[in-house]
């Protein structure tokens, strides 16, 4: 079995679908004896380019260990289900089980904003 890394795009309208379509494909791949390495849901994205006339994209990275005859029947369901509105897949050399940088970033990120006027939340509060 070789490792791939998948990369989908949900139409934002269709967000909610997004947990049942991520289990539905869990379940092919292991079903065939496959493995998920990473599975990562990165949530609603701005896009670099419009697609489709969208602005906005759900975005869900996948990396997993499956035989071709998964990952065939995988880009086909990507390809005829009309809430995916980008996909690609890359073969890899080695499982990446890691962090992506993106929920590194998500992760890394401070709890608190400081506005304009230079006070966190928490300050603002117990000025007022």
């Amino acid at each position: 079995m070789r490792h791939y890394e998948i990369v989908f795009l949900v139409h934002p309208d269709q967000s909610e679908q997004v947990s049942a379509m991520i289990e539905r494909y869990k379940s092919l791949i292991e079903a065939d004896k496959g493995a998920i390495h990473r599975l990562e849901d990165w949530g609603r994205r701005q896009l670099a380019f419009p697609i489709q006339d969208l602005a906005k994209a759900h975005y869900v990275l996948m990396n997993i260990e499956c035989s071709q005859n998964v990952l065939n029947e995988l880009a086909s369901s990507f390809r005829f289900n009309d809430a995916v509105i980008r996909h690609l897949i890359l073969q890899q050399d080695a499982a990446q089980t890691e962090m992506s940088s993106i929920m590194k970033a998500k992760d890394e990120k401070p709890k608190r904003r400081e506005d304009e006027t230079g006070f966190t939340d928490a300050e603002f509060e117990d000025a007022a």
